[in-house]
């Protein structure tokens, strides 16, 4: 067993979870710059409706990420529990499978957006200047799909055997250098908001080719040879079930922003698109820690899951919601006292009193519950890491599609709630999504305690 594994085996867990977690936080969290920059220099050069623009393309730019992760968090939980076990033929041969399935993901998916652009973008309620702003972006961010989908998939399998800081570096890399090039193509060559696309898809390009490099110099514990880039249908449709439920999400919440975009401009007009587009890229970046703490905590309970220590996997799970839960309180707190200041960051307040007159409202009502849902968010990602994809794409489709868009629909319909209800949607399913996340997660862990009682009589037998 190498360094890695007797890592993930034998380390304190509260250790081994600030080592893995901190790196994909401060990946994630800079992952996240990406869209922010993008929001802020387009947000303070063009203007609102801009970001309404950058609203539309958002979700569809959910979508290639969800098929990224499809395979990357699918592979990465079998290549997990596989290295758990010792099995490393196993682990390799489904990595090669991954890299090929993320090839055909990102040549596909550029193909078919480009070919579709206009049908794609009015899908998700764009129209007039709002729609040449979006297809202006989107007709070069189809293009970067090459390199999104390779890099976000590879980056789950490198985390899987427990090398975080090699993920985090390859998004650093990246964001750093949107960070660079977006004043620089909007500003200095008047590119507006192509500017913004080039900049964001050459950054894309730059972390490919450092996460290519990571794998060619022979660094990772996973080995490559040709056989294992063959097909095995057995090998992909494991990867497919356990990374599903992510898939599910993301795509969810696509779909749930086909009907908040034309909720809005029906309650709102464009000036509520351009608000929720900050409201969205805020929440975004206040999540994307949680999602660096799971990260961290998915190679954890899939190694010590593999290895029947059950133990060790509980604890991890418990000490991810009790770190995630100070987290959500100290961003509901900021949100709650500041919003103005917050929006602000992005669009002036001056000559968009029209959009603050929205948000401001709309982002304390949508954030209210988010102190509750540490269990929710963690509980979907331990059943994909243990591998039992039924009940993760339960939970991954809970929030935001047995709960959310049947709220989203009736809510601002009813009263005369308009927006409000569009905002009140989302506490509502945090509340009861958190609650029966919390049911499910103490159920599997007494399934836990009963394999470890048994495996402990089994000793003392033999």
């Amino acid at each position: 067993m190498n360094k890695q594994n007797q890592m993930l085996g034998s380390e304190p867990i509260n250790k081994l979870l600030f080592k893995l977690a901190t790196p994909a936080i401060i990946g994630m969290m800079v992952n996240a710059l990406y869209n922010l920059v993008d929001t802020f220099f387009v947000g303070r050069v063009i203007g609102k409706y801009a970001i309404a623009g950058l609203t539309v393309a958002f979700p569809i730019q959910m979508i290639i990420m969800a098929m990224a992760q499809l395979i990357g968090i699918g592979a990465a939980s079998v290549i997990s529990r596989s290295l758990g076990s010792n099995n490393l033929e196993k682990a390799n041969h489904v990595a090669g499978i991954a890299i090929v399935l993320a090839a055909f993901v990102g040549v596909s998916s550029c193909i078919l957006g480009l070919i579709f652009i206009d049908p794609i973008l009015k899908l998700f309620a764009a129209s007039g200047i709002v729609l040449e702003y979006a297809k202006a972006y989107m007709g070069i961010i189809f293009v970067g799909n090459i390199f999104v989908a390779f890099t976000v998939s590879t980056n789950s399998l490198v985390r899987a055997e427990g090398n975080a800081k090699v993920a985090m570096i390859t998004m650093v890399i990246g964001t750093a250098l949107n960070i660079v090039l977006d004043p620089l193509f909007i500003y200095v060559f008047d590119m507006g908001i192509k500017g913004a696309a080039y900049a964001t898809v050459i950054s894309q390009g730059v972390s490919f080719i450092y996460i290519i490099s990571y794998f060619l110099r022979g660094k990772s514990t996973i080995k490559l040879a040709m056989h294992h880039f063959k097909l095995r249908m057995d090998y992909i449709i494991e990867i497919v079930t356990v990374g599903f439920p992510s898939f599910a999400r993301q795509v969810a919440g696509s779909v749930m922003a086909v009907i908040i975009n034309t909720s809005l401009v029906h309650f709102g007009g464009d000036v509520a698109l351009s608000a929720y587009g900050l409201i969205n890229k805020v929440t975004m970046f206040l999540f994307m820690p949680l999602f660096g703490i799971v990260q961290g905590m998915q190679p954890i309970v899939g190694f010590n899951y593999g290895a029947e220590k059950y133990d060790r996997v509980k604890k991890a799970i418990l000490s991810s919601i009790t770190a995630m839960t100070i987290m959500l309180v100290a961003s509901w707190a900021v949100v709650q006292f500041f919003p103005s200041a917050i929006l602000s960051i992005f669009l002036p307040f001056e000559g968009n009193q029209d959009v603050f007159a929205i948000g401001v409202p709309g982002i304390k009502m949508l954030l209210f519950g988010v102190p509750v849902i540490a269990i929710q968010i963690v509980s979907s990602s331990v059943y994909q890491a243990i591998g039992k994809s039924r009940p993760a794409l339960l939970l991954s489709l809970l929030r935001q599609v047995i709960l959310l868009i049947p709220l989203l629909l009736i809510l601002p319909n009813i009263f005369g709630l308009g927006l409000t209800g569009i905002w009140l949607a989302y506490p509502l399913s945090d509340i009861i999504s958190t609650t029966i996340s919390t049911f499910m997660l103490r159920e599997e862990f007494k399934l836990m305690s009963i394999k470890t009682s048994d495996s402990e009589d089994s000793l003392k037998c033999a």
